[in-house]
């Protein structure tokens, strides 16, 4: 791949887009377009199914086959999506966390492959692999939702990866640290900058702990662990956080676990700027946006991105189009290449201002990082539930500034008077869609991998990495094993659930404080106490998350808030079928159901929760749904029964619940 090598300036970071979808025939093809415009690295985006280790054809796979990635199944897959393209010459950054090491051992064994074609030495080409595998589980728990082991097995998935790496992919990142979503979730600079540390401590605590790497070799295995992080709009202050980060890394890595050489402590990390951060409303507004978020991580040159991915302006619309992701690396390549940033040294050493903003960060960051220690290190705080109460609490505290209008979202909560747009004048056509075949033609091909595979092979591979997964040995080779075999996603990640089991992580909702003294939460509350001494009974919601969608911050805030105005609150978390949201609902005799959907699937799971409430005799029960649904879909939903649409512009959450209540209301007949 290019890669810029004037040495009079600063190396310019890798450049990336974060794609993939439909397909791995049609995601390749995407990847070689975008390589050929000056993309010099590629970032894999996965499907759900392929995230949470499901075969497309599992009853939890419906409606999410190639919606926000490519699904990757097998070898064959993995061996078309990077057909054409070197791995030993390529970057690759796979957003894949529960699954890394499946997917990890997919990739390995394609290179090999493809040295053997070649007649080239395979150690030689693994040695020369390049790129990052997420692989941070931690953050799963407390944001994206993509888990599926508990956190013991999870972390001993992690360490034998690492292991592994070092040894055989030497400049391979096995992990990539992610405060991303937990900035997403709600996390402040300083619970940021803490969290994602205090996951390092225990990553590199299971590896220097389980003996598999030799303590002289502990600078190797800190100098491949990574970073992935979020940079929001108040760049000063996120700036400020990236120069924190990195002088905290590089304290921990010295003074906890020996590390020597400066290069090895050296805080290496990635950066995708905040999509949640983009708006519906005004979308346009959001190519600044990105832009701004851009200079956090670049514009300190001590403290500068190694790595960047933009989205595309329209990503609070749906999955962009080729030209919208074009848009976004035209946007790194102007800044890279037009101007004058990479020829200077760190311009903001010796500033007092920008100083004090970082001693601040870290003094925060270190007490909470001492607080999470002291319960038993970010593991022990992820079963308490301690860090997912802290990040819903802010999250509620951000939003409701938002909504009172403290924290100012140009278009969207001020200035919202506005010209059409001509961006969106195709409607439709403005967002990339995927056509509903996919789906089956990801199930039709799975099947045909079945019948023509060794199943013998299969089976003995899949016994062996079980058998491996009870005791304490590497699990890696196995599931090399496995992969050259020709098992499926599924049946790995099946295998060792069986051994492992499964994991539901705290929702933080019943921790988080209520946000009493708002008179808009106390006039709804009102209107909650009044409608039920009038139906003689409490009013319950239930809040459910249909699908493998994994975002939950804002499933959890309409909880919270759902809560604060005294609904009774039904809220079981992610991952759950149609089925089991009908059971719950008809069990637990709610007034409403609300269910979130942001992965595009809410054309196909929402309508079941509708028809399975109407065959348990409770259709009249109003169904509403929120998501990053588009206007064309929000119309569908209704002629199929939907009572209510909410897309991200609903931003005013106590607004939301008045018109619930008013919609019970209509429903019981009370005026």
């Amino acid at each position: 791949m290019p890669y810029p090598s004037d040495h009079e300036r600063d190396r310019p970071w890798v450049m990336r887009t974060y794609a993939g979808h439909s397909s791995a025939a049609a995601s390749n093809e995407l990847y070689r377009r975008n390589l050929a415009k000056g993309q010099t690295g590629l970032s894999v985006a996965f499907d759900l199914p392929t995230q949470t280790g499901y075969d497309p054809d599992h009853q939890l796979s419906r409606g999410e086959v190639g919606k926000v990635g490519v699904p990757v199944s097998h070898i064959g897959d993995m061996r078309r999506l990077f057909d054409g393209i070197p791995l030993a010459e390529a970057n690759t950054s796979m957003t894949i966390n529960a699954p890394a090491m499946w997917l990890l051992a997919l990739y390995v064994s394609v290179a090999r492959e493809q040295a053997e074609a070649e007649g080239r030495d395979v150690d030689e080409v693994l040695a020369k692999l390049t790129g990052t595998t997420q692989n941070d589980i931690i953050k799963e728990y407390l944001s994206r939702g993509t888990y599926i082991f508990p956190p013991g097995p999870s972390l001993r998935l992690i360490t034998d990866m690492i292991a592994w790496t070092v040894h055989h992919v030497p400049k391979w990142n096995p992990i990539n640290i992610c405060s991303y979503h937990l900035q997403e979730a709600g996390a402040t600079p300083t619970q940021e900058v803490a969290y994602a540390l205090c996951t390092a401590i225990a990553v590199l605590d299971a590896v220097r702990d389980s003996g598999q790497v030799d303590p002289a070799d502990m600078g190797k295995v800190v100098a491949r662990i990574s970073f992935f992080v979020n940079a929001g709009v108040r760049f000063v202050e996120e700036m400020s956080k990236m120069r924190a980060f990195t002088a905290l890394w590089d304290e921990i890595t010295r003074d906890r676990y020996g590390v020597t050489d400066p290069k090895a402590r050296r805080l290496r990390y990635g950066v995708q700027v905040n999509s949640l951060g983009l708006t519906e409303a005004q979308p346009e507004n959001n190519v600044q946006r990105i832009v701004l978020e851009m200079l956090a991580v670049s514009l300190s040159r001590g403290a500068r991105a190694r790595a960047i991915q933009l989205p595309a302006w329209n990503e609070a619309l749906g999955l962009p189009r080729p030209w919208d992701q074009q848009w976004a690396l035209r946007m790194q390549q102007v800044l890279a290449f037009e101007t004058d940033l990479l020829e200077y040294e760190d311009i903001f050493d010796g500033s007092h201002v920008i100083q004090a903003k970082v001693d601040e960060i870290m003094a925060g960051a270190r007490e909470e990082i001492a607080r999470v220690q002291d319960v038993g290190g970010a593991v022990a705080a992820v079963e308490s539930g301690y860090m997912k109460s802290q990040l819903v609490g802010s999250l509620a505290e951000y939003r409701r500034g938002m909504e009172n209008g403290e924290r100012v979202l140009v278009g969207v909560n001020k200035f919202a008077t506005t010209e059409p747009s001509p961006l969106q004048a195709e409607g439709a056509k403005a967002i990339e869609t995927i056509d509903p075949a996919v789906e089956k033609e990801a199930v039709a091909a799975l099947e045909e991998w079945r019948g023509r595979r060794d199943s013998d092979a299969v089976e003995r591979s899949l016994a062996t990495l079980k058998e491996t997964a009870r005791t304490s040995e590497n699990l890696f080779e196995a599931t090399v094993d496995c992969a050259r075999a020709g098992v499926t996603t599924g049946e790995w990640s099946g295998a060792l659930r069986e051994v492992f089991g499964e994991y539901r992580a705290p929702t933080g909702v019943s921790a988080t404080a209520a946000g009493g003294g708002d008179p808009g939460i106390e006039r709804v509350r009102a209107r909650v106490r009044a409608t039920e001494a009038e139906l003689g009974e409490r009013l319950r919601i239930l809040v459910g998350k249909p699908g493998l969608d994994g975002h939950s911050n804002g499933a959890e805030q309409v909880a919270v808030r759902a809560r604060d105005v005294g609904f009774e609150v039904v809220y079981q978390g992610i991952r759950l079928t149609p089925e089991q949201i009908t059971a719950a609902a008809v069990q637990e005799g709610v007034h409403v159901v609300g269910l979130s959907v942001l992965s595009g699937s809410h054309l196909e799971v929402v309508p079941h929760v509708v028809d399975g409430l109407r065959a348990a005799g409770a259709g009249d029960v109003p169904v509403i749904v929120g998501g990053i649904i588009p206007p064309d879909d929000a119309a569908l939903l209704t002629e199929r029964g939907i009572a209510r649409v909410f897309t991200p512009k609903d931003y005013e959450l106590t607004g939301i619940m008045d018109g619930i209540v008013s919609l019970i209301r209509e429903r019981h007949g009370l005026s």
